[in-house]
């Protein structure tokens, strides 16, 4: 019996001929943070609607917490908060709240104390009695988010959890997700947004084109880019740092955002040299930092940046 949280093996689906899903191992270790990463239209939902047999796949196998059931008789033991928005717009804040929990399982009771308790604490208090459709669609997202807790699931499973909220709500939400793992529960975290991701999560595994590119922890997945990044950010003349970063003899490949950079050196580069070429260009350097590789840019370099901007395909078919 796998001690991990979610196994998969060898896994294909397909939609009226096209591919969604190749060939995809992936295993979710119980407690923590695993990143599903990738871009719009990876396959991310369909392997979360699998993972939940939603829908079955046509090759492979799927193992749930320890291969005890499948994602539906296993539903009082996982919370799922899907990308798209699934509650009765009708019905009231607490009533919608109390119906997801009594449907998991929980007394009446139990469901509004624990509701009760979770709007206070995301801020929803005052919106309680308020019909879904009166709240914006980052506090029906919070809603959404309460309703995947409410039993205490111990896998817990977000599919673009913080889509559409506002920094604050997502720093609500993150604290709450943290929370959830460092108590010992498991939480599958997808997103295409890497940056979140690598503040988050302590493995991840990326797909694109319904393939898996890479898989492990954070640690592994940057000691094995083996490259040398340096972040620069400058407040004087951006366009003179443009200059001095084309220079392909110095810098292999440039993100630019602006004022910063994250630069990958070229082989057989000299940090210091390229330091001194920006100094003497005079861009007025605030930073320049030998840093590791970050998630984004190891990501643009396994894949391409057009699957980076790949067009969102996946919701089409599943």
């Amino acid at each position: 019996m796998s001690q991990a949280a979610i196994l998969l093996q060898h896994v294909t689906k397909r939609f009226a001929g096209h591919t969604a899903i190749h060939d995809l191992s992936l295993e979710v270790p119980r407690g923590g943070i695993f990143g599903l990463l990738g871009p719009n239209g990876a396959g991310k939902t369909t392997t979360i609607r699998m993972i939940l047999h939603v829908i079955t796949p046509d090759e492979g196998t799927i193992t749930l917490l320890g291969g005890e059931g499948t994602g539906r008789e296993l539903a009082h033991r996982v919370g799922y908060l899907p990308e798209e928005r699934g509650l009765y717009k009708k019905m009231r804040v607490l009533d919608h709240l109390i119906f997801l929990a009594e449907i998991r399982s929980l007394s009446r009771a139990e469901a509004r104390r624990r509701s009760l308790q979770w709007l206070d604490r995301l801020g929803l208090h005052d919106w309680t009695n308020h019909k879904v459709e009166d709240l914006s669609k980052g506090m029906q997202q919070k809603v959404q988010f309460i309703g995947a807790l409410l039993h205490e699931p111990e896998l817990v499973i977000l599919d673009e959890p913080f889509s559409g909220l506002d920094p604050v709500n997502s720093q609500v939400m993150k604290d709450v997700v943290v929370e959830i793992a460092r108590g010992g529960r498991t939480v599958l975290f997808s997103t295409h947004i890497m940056e979140q991701a690598e503040k988050m999560c302590d493995r991840v595994a990326i797909i694109a084109r319904g393939e898996k590119i890479l898989d492990g922890s954070l640690a592994e997945i940057k000691a094995g880019a083996g490259k040398r990044h340096v972040a620069l950010a400058y407040h004087r003349d951006a366009a003179r740092a443009a200059r001095v970063l084309e220079d392909r003899k110095l810098v292999a490949r440039v993100d630019d955002y602006g004022a910063s950079a994250e630069v990958e050196l070229a082989a057989g580069a000299d940090s210091d040299e390229l330091l001194r070429s920006l100094v003497t260009s005079g861009v007025g350097l605030s930073r320049f930092e030998i840093v590791e590789p970050s998630l984004q840019s190891i990501f643009i370099d396994r894949v391409g940046r057009d699957a980076a901007t790949a067009p969102a395909t996946e919701d089409a078919h599943a």
